[in-house]
């Protein structure tokens, strides 16, 4: 548990610093009206969103290790704390003020995670029948299906579809890793949780720098927060076996709430005093500019 617990904070630091480069990175690129390869290549030019993408590669390459020895809600629950980090990096690197509010998200996240690591037990089975890695896949599917429907519009509300649609998206990806075949190459070719995986991860990211254009840091990640963290952490927990210490049920439900508690606090770190409900441009005054927390 002592290796899965540690792989994971570090993914959540990489998480954390990442978002402020993503954020920075997907804001300067022209907006997108529909999903096309323009998008990407202008993305894929801008050096704060690919330090942020290589920082997440890192960050998902950790959580592999936690993904697969740990319980879902509680490696669901520490990554999706890299809220945390990206507020106290974005003092850091763009002088950007914490609220007493942030503050107060801050120490949740931290009581939080503390509780739920200490009632925490052993994780589930790490397999499960055919039919749930087909239906890993056809999930990714209908995800970007309804990705292509929401480009189109505009304002909070498709922020915060599109942000719903990324962390379901980031969802999957830690169940097909849970339950991925990683008997050798021919049982990972063959098992539709690696396609469930990388489909997952690509739309979701692609979701999420759709959403980063069109509303306020809140919308695109509060609802992106509720279906990355209590989506698998209910199928670990119904579908796979996950369970918490015997007798410490409590522990563990109460950290679980407390951490996501002050996630969504923090959701709104960066959000201009009194915005508009519209994404604002970017501003060479650090502390105006929207920092969006990771994923």
């Amino acid at each position: 548990m002592l290796l899965g617990l540690t792989t994971a904070l570090v993914a959540t630091v990489c998480f954390g610093f990442g978002a402020v480069f993503q954020a920075c990175g997907a804001r300067s690129a022209p907006r997108a009206d529909r999903v096309r390869a323009g998008l990407l290549a202008a993305l894929a030019r801008s050096w704060q969103f690919l330090l942020g993408t290589l920082l997440d590669i890192v960050g998902f390459a950790l959580s592999i290790v936690a993904l697969r020895t740990l319980p879902l809600f509680l490696v669901q629950a520490v990554t999706n704390a890299s809220l945390a980090v990206t507020a106290l990096a974005a003092v850091w690197l763009l002088g950007a003020r914490l609220r007493r509010g942030d503050l107060a998200g801050i120490l949740a996240v931290v009581v939080g995670l503390t509780l739920l690591a200490l009632g925490s037990g052993r994780e589930g089975r790490d397999h499960a029948a055919p039919a749930f890695h087909w239906a890993l896949l056809a999930t990714t599917a209908v995800l970007l299906l309804a990705t292509l429907v929401l480009v189109r519009r505009e304002g909070n509300a498709a922020a915060a579809g599109l942000g719903l649609l990324a962390g379901a998206g980031f969802g999957v990806t830690s169940l097909a890793v849970r339950v991925l075949d990683a008997s050798g190459p021919v049982a990972v070719l063959t098992d539709p949780a690696a396609y469930a995986l990388a489909v997952g991860g690509l739309g979701g990211y692609l979701a999420y720098a759709l959403a980063l254009q069109r509303g306020t840091v809140t919308a695109a990640t509060a609802a992106g927060t509720v279906t990355e963290t209590f989506g698998p952490a209910l199928v670990g927990v119904t579908v796979l076996g996950d369970a918490a210490r015997p007798g410490f049920e409590w522990c563990a439900l109460t950290g679980f709430a407390v951490a996501v508690g002050g996630t969504f606090v923090l959701s709104r770190f960066g959000e201009p005093e009194g915005g508009s409900a519209e994404p604002t441009a970017p501003h060479r005054d650090a502390e105006a500019e929207p920092v969006v927390p990771p994923r």
